[in-house]
């Protein structure tokens, strides 16, 4: 094997490393965030969790990609450590996909449908066709699927270029004579871990093997270990990606590594014990990709199948490798491992912003009971509710303009606009209730009261408000586009109320029956009421523009009443009969 043939050979390793990159980028894309919203609902269900780990990691070709996100979920707070195991044993079972998939370089024969089967035949014809489908598609689904065949016609065309590379090193003594070594299982182990480690795939270190099993010069005594050091090694990914991550999700990563390396320990312990007393024959004699692939196949089937009942000693061992810490941990729901899946940290970001949502209902709820009844507790919950609104405002910001600079589809673009729209009307919302709140306040302090008359005004709208910001965020919650055309006619309804509000008031101050104060007090009210509406109205006509593609609040505004004429005068006149003043 001279110099060329070794610049072949990395070559190949880099196209096979690249083709799975392609092929998971465009699988993860084309599943729209299906894969990973169905992981981070992983239940208590050990053999579920075991099934959905093998079917997504099948999908996406990368049991350290499923371990990452699992990594993320914990940190989150989306997934408990238990139901994060299960998932993890079956993204082992997962990743032997790829392995079967790499056995076809060994197919030998001279019919067309086995020429046709050898990856030198079809990876050609499948890169092309997907990159005619990136070319001439506008469709985002079609240049995912096209990205996807390329990943995986360059990943066969990289394993064949290392098969075709290493072919020499079959009449190279010095080459049997290397493996020979490697039969010795902690050295073969070792060599595993470390090789797979360095280049973070424990797929494309199994490649490797089958492809240097094409010479021949490999026998099940040295690929054995190494097969088996590879599960340690593609331990590494999760291991980094915990770093700066709470406890639990630290833990997942420590059990990622237990599964592996204990299952490694025992596996070994019995064949070479059966060894022992039986005597493998085939143990000298060499194999071919399709028995790598078994044997990859059959341990992690090993370990899943000893390690499942004992999902509780896992946990209990992670537990105690990372114990717990007296001060308490926060959990990020922005965590910014999700980046590269975008559908995911969209997910994220969707979570957020729906509790963004609540907090300011609660918030305007809590200050508008403050009318009636002050309470320092009630005082302290409204100003909490602020800083966190304040708090989500900016880590969503700056979360999702990171995100945006990634690959996006142009749903997951229309997604992120939506979202940055309305987490500032959320945010100023919370803004509301902290004057209203301070409005009630001062009536506390100085003892002040409206009149009957006021105060039964007042009532009628608060009720239209909690109805808008009820139907508001319901409409948002439930991406209900239908509920958020409601909105409008109802705020156009509140703006009459205020203004009513305050001719009645500025009458009422003339005859003498109010105070200046008082006249104050009332107008911030309705000021910062009508305001909460105007608000109301933003997230709403938002979710009716994105749903239509564009964002243009003006021009929605200025046509609703004339293309839904109907329909608007029929809602709002509806709302003008419920919310009458007295």
């Amino acid at each position: 094997m001279d110099f060329f043939d070794l610049l072949t050979m990395v070559g190949g390793l880099a196209l096979t490393l690249y083709g799975m990159q392609c092929m998971s980028g465009g699988l993860e894309r084309l599943s729209g965030g299906t894969l990973e919203r169905a992981l981070s609902k992983a239940t208590d269900n050990r053999f579920m969790g075991v099934l959905l780990g093998m079917g997504v990691t099948a999908l996406i070709q990368s049991s350290s990609s499923t371990t990452v996100m699992l990594v993320g979920f914990v940190n989150s707070g989306l997934m408990q450590l238990r139901n994060a195991v299960g998932v993890i044993m079956g993204s082992n079972i997962g990743t032997t996909i790829t392995s079967w998939l790499l056995s076809l370089t060994a197919i030998e024969g001279d019919s067309f449908f086995l020429t046709m089967l050898k990856p030198s035949s079809f990876a050609p014809v499948v890169a092309i066709i997907g990159v005619a489908m990136m070319l001439f598609s506008n469709k985002d689904k079609r240049k995912s699927t096209g990205s996807t065949l390329v990943g995986f016609g360059v990943l066969m065309i990289g394993m064949t270029m290392m098969g075709d590379a290493v072919k020499p090193l079959a009449d190279d003594p010095n080459f049997a004579t290397l493996f020979t070594m490697f039969e010795n299982p902690v050295l073969g182990v070792l060599v595993g871990t470390v090789f797979t480690g360095i280049i973070q795939s424990s797929a494309a270190a199994v490649g490797i093997l089958q492809a240097l099993a094409l010479t021949g010069g490999i026998t099940y005594g040295a690929a054995i270990p190494i097969v088996l050091g590879t599960n340690i090694g593609t331990c590494v990914t999760a291991l980094i990606s915990c770093v700066g991550a709470n406890k639990n999700a630290k833990r997942t990563a420590v059990v990622h590594v237990c599964f592996n390396a204990i299952g490694t320990i025992v596996f070994l312990c019995i064949f070479y014990l059966l060894n022992a007393v039986i005597g493998f024959d085939f143990i000298s004699q060499p194999l071919d990709p399709a028995n790598i692939a078994i044997v990859h196949t059959i341990f992690n089937l090993s370990a899943t199948a000893f390690f499942l009942p004992l999902t509780d000693v896992l946990v209990k061992v992670a537990t105690f490798l990372v114990p717990d810490k007296k001060q308490v941990e926060e959990t990020n729901p922005l965590d910014e491992r999700f980046l590269n899946n975008p559908a995911i940290a969209l997910e994220q970001c969707r979570r957020m912003t729906d509790a963004m949502a609540r907090a300011a209902q609660t918030s305007i709820y809590t200050a508008l009971g403050c009318l009636s009844k002050y309470s320092a507790a009630d005082a302290d919950k409204v100003r909490q509710c602020e800083t966190l609104l304040d708090k989500c405002e900016d880590e969503l910001g700056t979360y999702m303009v990171k995100l945006s600079s990634r690959e996006l589809s142009e749903a997951e673009s229309h997604e992120i606009s939506k979202l940055l729209h309305v987490i500032g009307d959320f945010e100023r919302i919370g803004d509301h209730a902290e004057n209203i709140l301070n409005s009630a306040k001062e009536m506390y302090q100085k003892n002040l009261a409206f009149s009957e008359k006021a105060q039964l005004e007042l009532r009628v709208l608060i009720d239209a408000l909690r109805e808008i910001l009820d139907m508001t965020l319901t409409a948002f919650i439930n991406d209900d586009v239908e509920l958020a055309k409601r909105v409008e006619p109802l705020e156009d309804v509140i703006d009459v109320l205020q203004s009513e509000i305050r001719s009645r008031h500025i009458r009422r101050l003339q005859e003498g029956r109010c105070t200046i104060s008082l006249g104050f007090v009332l107008s911030d009210l309705v000021t910062n009421m009508e305001r909460v509406s105007d608000h109301c109205s933003n997230v709403a006509v938002c979710l009716i523009e994105i749903a239509h593609a564009s964002f243009d609040t003006h021009s929605y505004l200025n046509t609703v009443k004339e293309t839904d004429q109907g329909q608007y005068h029929a809602l709002y006149s509806e709302y003008s009969q419920k919310f009458l003043l007295p």
